[in-house]
């Protein structure tokens, strides 16, 4: 156990730099003289204002230290400060996914138990719809109806703010150690349903320091955000790591090439630091204004997630961005390797390293570990070790003590050591596959394939796409006398899971292949419908 205690980032920052501007919201400040919505600035002392005065409201409307605030809830400021006015009041953040259905939020809300939840209005409808549902006792609205109507957020920080204003009513701050929960992720699981993973306040802080020196962040860094804040990716790369340093995190609430590639190329905001998935990388690159855009003030440009194809970095490098690749998972917070920009081309593929503060090996299945002298083909299961790994899993001791062995967490991934100490991932033990940067686990999708009537036997793999990396392949056996073609399997799907976890493709056959215990084989699948001309229904 550590005792080691939290300090206040931007707290300090406003002590420290208060009229730096710390967040940028892209349109959503008000309209302009040309009636398009502008950009929203934070400074660190306006951060500080805010954040106080959100942590008194979450105090004054009964949130306690170890109670949960779900925040449901796409990009923009207000994300950071439910974070961090979190983090005063001892409370655990639950960062919900958007993008999920309601019977997926509704199975993540009852596990996590929020008390409060914060939501944008676009949302309103399903979190009424969850508080219901899971007994939420507080809502808070971010937004207004319509121009001029009354936005419930920005009114509980007013009610706050003048106390806050008044140093003689510091607000009274938990006191925490690394040790303490900060926020819950949840991730898919390999049993069909999520797994929330504990993100204590030291996972976060390791993160920052063990991404921080290799992606050279500092207070001058300013950093464009495309992913969502929901996302370990989004979240920690590299925007807690910007804010731990004082600099400037720039919020875009939705991915868009174009307005992405604006925005890098555009000198008042002078971004240097920017961190993707592979396919925003790509969309980048076949946008028309690729060529013509000037990247050469940005210094760092991070990917991660899948592995990053070498046309990608090709591209990339023709601008003179060098991508720096890692590894790591929801439970690593995230970095665990990284693979420097110099070695990007000469290891293609490669994980690269272990982070400063980080351990990693490679174990196979009689517990020994790999080194530098194994052979080409040998390869062993990924573990790590480190004060950025969770201590494992929200109301789930079995999940988290079978995910463990000596403190070291089996990743589930099969990897390879190369003679110079380069780690590469070659398969990914769970069945896992990665569609569009986010990870997709078959079961769940197999449950949600079980309930309609016509499907005796379902089994999903992942399989090769070019524009998402991969994306799901349901296989199907019928009962007798049935027949089903894509759209039903496709339109029952798409009201009971996110978008990227809905099968793209869809085939028939009369057994699946399965082992004496009764297990599919689902590399025998692979090998039936990867790269082979394999009928697929329509």
């Amino acid at each position: 156990m550590s005792n080691v205690a939290v300090f206040d980032w931007i707290a300090h920052h406003n002590d420290l730099r208060p009229n730096k501007v710390a967040i940028i919201s892209l349109g959503m400040g008000p309209e302009g003289s040309d009636k398009q919505p502008t950009d929203k600035q934070l400074t660190y002392a306006e951060l500080q204002l805010r954040t106080d005065a959100l942590a008194r409201h979450l105090r004054s409307s009964g949130v306690s230290r170890g109670q949960r605030v779900a925040v449901l809830a796409k990009n923009g400021n207000e994300y950071l400060e439910a974070q961090f006015a979190c983090g005063r009041v001892g409370a655990i953040a639950v960062l919900l996914n958007w993008r999920l259905t309601a019977p997926e939020l509704e199975y993540i809300c009852n596990d996590s138990s929020p008390c409060f939840m914060i939501h944008d209005i676009s949302l309103a409808a399903m979190a009424t719809e969850l508080q219901a549902l899971c007994g939420i006792t507080n809502l808070l609205c971010i937004g207004a109806s319509q121009p001029g109507e009354p936005n419930p957020y920005e009114d509980a920080l007013a009610t706050h703010l003048n106390t806050t204003l008044n140093e003689t009513e510091a607000l009274v701050r938990e006191e925490l150690t690394h040790d303490d929960p900060w926020a819950i992720m949840y991730t898919s699981g390999t049993t069909g349903h999520p797994k929330g993973a504990i993100i204590t306040h030291g996972m976060t802080f390791w993160n920052c320091v063990n991404l921080g020196i290799p992606a050279r962040i500092s207070p001058q860094t300013v950093q464009l955000c495309v992913l969502p804040l929901f996302h370990t990716g989004g979240l920690n790369c590299y925007v807690n790591p910007v804010l731990h340093a004082g600099g400037t995190v720039v919020l875009a609430q939705a991915f868009d090439p174009g307005d992405t590639l604006r925005v890098l190329g555009d000198s008042s905001y002078g971004v240097t630091h920017f961190f993707a998935v592979p396919a925003p990388y790509q969309f980048i690159m076949q946008h028309p204004d690729f060529e013509s855009t000037d990247l050469t003030r940005l210094q760092v440009a991070g990917v991660g997630g899948a592995p990053c194809a070498l046309t990608i970095l090709e591209a990339w490098a023709t601008k003179g961005v060098e991508i720096i690749q890692g590894y790591g998972m929801t439970e690593t917070s995230p970095g665990s390797t990284m693979l420097d920009a110099a070695d990007a081309t000469r290891k293609i593929g490669s994980a690269g390293k272990p982070l400063l503060h980080t351990a990693v090996r490679i174990v196979v299945d009689d517990g020994t570990e790999l080194g530098r002298n194994a052979g080409p083909g040998e390869v062993g299961e990924l573990w790590t070790k480190g004060p950025n790994i969770t201590p494992g899993y929200w109301n789930k001791p079995e999940a988290t003590a079978s995910s463990f062995t000596d403190g070291w967490l089996k990743t589930g991934d099969a990897a390879r050591l190369d003679d110079e100490g380069f780690i590469f991932i070659v398969d990914r033990w769970k069945d896992m596959y990665i569609s569009g940067g986010e990870n997709v686990y078959p079961a769940e999708v197999e449950n949600v394939l079980f309930q309609i009537p016509e499907i005796a036997d379902a089994a999903v793999i992942g399989i090769p796409n070019d524009r998402w990396g991969e994306v799901g392949l349901a296989v199907l056996v019928l009962k007798p006398g049935q027949t089903i073609d894509k759209a039903t399997v496709v339109n029952h799907c798409v009201t009971r899971l996110a978008k990227f976890k809905v099968p793209a493709e869809i085939a028939v056959i009369d057994i699946l292949p399965r082992n004496a215990t009764g297990k599919v084989l689902k590399r025998e699948l692979r090998v039936q419908f990867v790269g082979t001309d394999a009928p697929l229904i329509s």
